[in-house]
């Protein structure tokens, strides 16, 4: 089977099997709600990172899209850091909003700067 969809199954798997223990946990007393919910979507931070961190190593044709690769996978890494850091120490609500934020900002400067490569002048 192909790499890239095995190691995704192994994420939805790894994420399933967390969840489902955890929730276990809950109901066998051994963990609350707030440490389940932490669990659960720090882990989702964690896969955004993984994959922020896959970017750049995948085999592309152009300079271009080697440079977007490389600054989109740094600030994917980052902003899944960011969630998974606020979603594991900070109150849920402001988790959300920080988390969700870390999220979006790594994506605006993974499109902003695409939109920047685009409006270059290409070499000849």
């Amino acid at each position: 089977m192909i790499k890239e969809p095995m190691a995704g199954l192994a994420w939805a798997g790894g994420i399933l099997a967390l969840a489902l223990g955890a929730t276990l946990a809950r109901q066998l007393g051994y963990l609350d709600g707030d440490t389940v919910t932490r669990l659960v979507v720090g882990i989702n931070g964690l896969m955004i990172a993984w994959y922020g961190n896959r970017m750049p190593k995948a085999v592309v044709p152009s300079a271009y899209v080697r440079q977007a690769t490389r600054v989109g996978g740094w600030a994917m890494v980052l902003s899944g850091l960011v969630y998974a850091g606020v979603f594991m120490f900070a109150p849920i609500p402001v988790a959300v909003a920080v988390g969700c934020g870390a999220v979006l900002t790594g994506v605006a400067v993974t499109l902003g700067y695409c939109l920047w490569l685009r409006a270059q002048p290409k070499a000849v």
